[in-house]
């Protein structure tokens, strides 16, 4: 008789054959004491070239310090494709959302790792400094590299935050930069950034920042009647943004004989009013209220131990806790002091094994471990186990590079009371390739299919009273095909010029959806939607000189027909075919940097054109008017005491325009911000 393996035996038996398989082979390794004077930046040490196939949208350096951007949030909406959520002020949740398919479809890495939310699935981006940042890239399907672990696989798509990492010029040893922000909005926002070298093959750097604002800001606030007559208008002010935070954050970075390794620990501690929706012109503070507290310590080990054999490790315990007290009805329906513990742990080992040179393939395979403990009545207390396998394989022949993996993800829950959900095995596929022509070198072709799912969250299988234990998985099908043209000139003028266009189809199926039973302030988790996404994505980018001018214009415009394909009992919804909620059909940026001598210039623009809120009926009441905005922004570099000095001044919506991102959420208006930033 042969016995049948549990789901949590084969989640151990995977990735323990996995990473013997790394340590083996490294132990077969010789050890080489050679030092290299070089600068210490561990995440390029050593880059090979992966074919990558699909380009990725980035900002980096000092464009991510020129746009008129305070979190990761803000700069993302400069991208092609992407829809924020900003429920308004400093202390409002930002989450992102690319191409229409939903904020837990997004992979969000912080220095190659994955950021977790088990409990809902969604990452609050406000959380995220651009200070410590050195690259922002976003990825449509996948990064299109197969050396990386078997979570980069799994998503729809994939943001990737880089932090910066230390490196030294000549003898120095010791960089330093301090920064300090003011605004109109009594903004208070000291940081710093402390670099050491402590050897020739190890850096450590420590940084840290203070965020406090009163989150006051004036707005216009008007509403009209179905058929169009003005019902109100008037000016106020916006209270419960109000924001205390801390972040602190420090690494080690190292180099190796071909390889690299580095160990990162991050903290988060902030204490934040909870904005409430305006509604019956009830302007005046709610009082809800929301304390949480984020920890983890990740680590990273890569190195080639042959020369046609590479592997990586990584590992991470996360720990996230969060205080949330409502004590009035008008917010959540009826009042809550709740608390919630998160706790993850994550490990993984990825292995490359070069063929040819124009011929590579990979094994990587993940383990995760996530809990959640709440103070909620009648709670499950669930825990999940998560193994993921990854076998992926890139080749190149001639002009054509091609793509290809595979995912499997097994997952099983624990819970201490009530039903838990089942054991889930999912296999999944995602094709990519590009053809560059000989007669047009400058011009790329690609395309790419991609199948993923996203796992119901904690809160979709187990709140209290609204859980369900038996929802399936929600599904997308991925097909993408674009170009990318990218050319130099030696014109006096005319530089270069870089343009990528997408045209893509999405579609969701089992979408989950939390609908209304008969007690209004008890609501269920379904597998009712499915939504069909027709879009385009385009991006164009020139450089240009006028004289000692250097001009850089960058503009990014997205359409999307994202349509409800909802179907009943076999009967179709009255939102059948129509927009889903909160996606403009149009949307874009543009950006205009200019630079002379020491001075820099930055306009930039965002239009997001109209859409419905979440009623999902596409009439005049839910109709949301389209919305724009107009950043300016000056910087001047000087020396103070021989060491680099900039200073920043910027004015966001130059015209005061009043608009919300989420209905009833009102933006700020006008204001100013001042950054100083000096380097020892």
């Amino acid at each position: 008789m042969v016995a049948k393996l549990t789901t949590s035996q084969l989640h151990k038996i995977v990735f323990t054959i996995s990473v013997l398989t790394s340590q083996f082979l490294f132990s077969q390794t010789k050890k080489k004491d050679t030092i290299k004077e070089e600068a210490i930046k561990a995440v390029n040490i050593y880059k090979k070239n992966f074919k990558e196939i699909l380009p990725a949208q980035i900002l980096q350096g000092e464009e991510l310090e020129r746009l008129s951007s305070h979190s990761v949030a803000d700069a993302l909406r400069y991208f092609s494709g992407v829809q924020i959520k900003d429920y308004g002020g400093m202390g409002g949740l930002k989450t992102v959302n690319i191409r229409s398919m939903g904020s837990q479809h997004v992979g969000v890495f912080y220095d190659g790792i994955q950021l977790g939310n088990a409990q809902n699935g969604l990452v609050d981006l406000g959380r995220y400094s651009l200070d410590d940042l050195e690259e922002i890239s976003l990825y449509n399907g996948q990064k299109s590299e197969i050396f990386q672990p078997a979570k980069d696989f799994g998503s729809s798509g994939s943001i990737y935050l880089q932090p910066k990492t230390p490196v030294f010029t000549g003898n120095r040893k010791t960089n330093l930069t301090i920064r300090a922000k003011s605004a109109s909005i009594d903004l208070f926002n000291p940081s710093f950034r402390l670099e050491q070298k402590i050897s020739k093959r190890i850096a450590t750097s420590f940084s840290a920042e203070f965020l406090q604002s009163d989150g006051l800001y004036k707005f216009r606030y008007g509403r009209k009647y179905p058929n169009g007559e003005t019902a109100s208008d008037t000016i106020s002010k916006r209270y419960d943004s109000d924001i205390k935070a801390k972040r602190f954050e420090t690494s080690v970075n190292g180099t190796l004989n071909n390889g690299s390794w580095n160990i990162r620990g991050y903290g988060y501690i902030s204490n934040r009013g909870i904005p409430a929706p305006i509604v019956k012109n009830r302007f005046k503070a709610r009082g809800a209220r929301m304390l949480d507290e984020s920890y983890f310590v990740q680590a990273n080990f890569r190195k080639k131990l042959f020369p046609k054999f590479e592997t990586q490790l990584k590992a991470k315990f996360a720990y996230d806790y969060t205080y949330f007290n409502d004590t009035v009805r008008s917010q959540s329906g009826m009042p809550a002091k709740n608390t919630y513990i998160q706790r993850e742990v994550y490990l993984s080992s990825s292995n490359l094994y070069s063929i040819t040179p124009d011929w590579d393939v990979s094994l990587n395979g993940d383990f995760q471990y996530n809990n959640l403990d709440a103070d909620l009545h009648n709670f499950s207390y669930p825990t999940r186990y998560t193994t993921l396998v990854a076998l992926a394989s890139t080749y190149q022949w001639n002009r054509f590079k091609f793509l290809g993996s595979l995912l499997g993800t097994f997952t099983s829950e624990d819970v201490k009371m009530n039903f838990k959900a089942d054991d889930r095995r999912e296999w999944t596929p995602a094709f990519f390739m590009s053809y560059q022509p000989a007669s047009i070198p400058e011009l790329t072709v690609r395309a790419f299919y991609k199948n993923i799912f996203r796992l119901p969250t904690f809160n979709d299988l187990y709140y209290t009273s609204v859980g369900n234990t038996f929802l399936k998985p929600e599904f997308t099908h991925q097909y993408d095909l674009g170009f990318t043209y990218q050319k130099k000139y030696n014109k006096s003028l005319f530089k270069g010029l870089y343009v990528k266009v997408d045209g893509y189809y999405n579609k969701v199926t089992d979408k989950i959806v939390a609908i209304p039973t008969s007690n209004m302030f008890r609501w269920m988790m379904l597998n009712l939607g499915k939504v069909e996404i027709i879009g385009a994505d385009v991006n164009v980018q020139t450089e240009m000189m006028l004289g000692n001018v250097k001009i850089k214009p960058l503009l990014a415009y997205t359409y999307q027909n994202a349509q409800d394909k909802t179907i009943t009992k076999g009967f179709k919804e009255t939102y059948y075919g129509e927009q889903i909620p909160y996606t403009p059909r149009h949307s874009g940026s543009f950006t205009l940097m200019a630079d002379y001598k020491d001075w820099s210039f930055n306009y930039s623009t965002i239009y997001v054109g109209e859409r419905y809120d979440g009623q999902q009926d596409n009439i005049r009441y839910n109709y949301i008017q389209p919305w724009y905005t107009h950043d300016l922004s000056v910087q001047r570099k000087l020396s103070l005491a021989g060491h680099p000095f900039k200073i920043n001044l910027e004015m966001n919506n130059v015209f005061n325009q009043y608009y919300d991102v989420v209905l009833n959420y009102p933006m700020p208006g006008r204001n100013f911000r001042l950054t100083l930033n000096f380097t020892l």
